[in-house]
């Protein structure tokens, strides 16, 4: 029974890696950046566990930064993507605008809240 566990786990792993390998380039640099915001998270994370969160709103910001900048750009994801039906009258360009902007009023509100 492991056995056909463990080919089944291969075979799950190389149909994800082959149609991963069809995404195209722009949308591969999106998932990095998106995993480098979360990764940045995580470091933060388990830096304050380590040495204190003796600023507390400076912890705050880096997270609530990190997440919503990896929100954005899961939504700037879904909307370049060409096989999403939902957005195939937007242009690029307009995503790409629109994920500049909303980063701009995030990180305003987040340099607001350092304080």
């Amino acid at each position: 029974m492991a056995r056909s566990t463990g080919e089944d786990a291969q075979a799950l792993f190389h149909s994800l890696r082959s149609a991963y390998a069809a995404t195209p380039k722009n949308l591969k640099i999106i998932d990095l950046y998106v995993a480098f915001a979360v990764f940045t998270a995580l470091i933060q994370v388990a830096y304050m566990a380590m040495v204190g969160s003796f600023p507390f709103n400076s912890f705050l910001s880096g997270i609530l930064s990190c997440t919503g900048t990896a929100v954005l750009a899961v939504c700037l994801r879904i909307q370049v993507n060409k096989e999403n039906k939902e957005f195939k009258d937007l242009p690029p360009e307009r995503a790409y605008a629109d994920f500049v902007l909303c980063n701009l009023v995030l990180h305003l509100v987040i340099m607001n809240f350092l304080g």
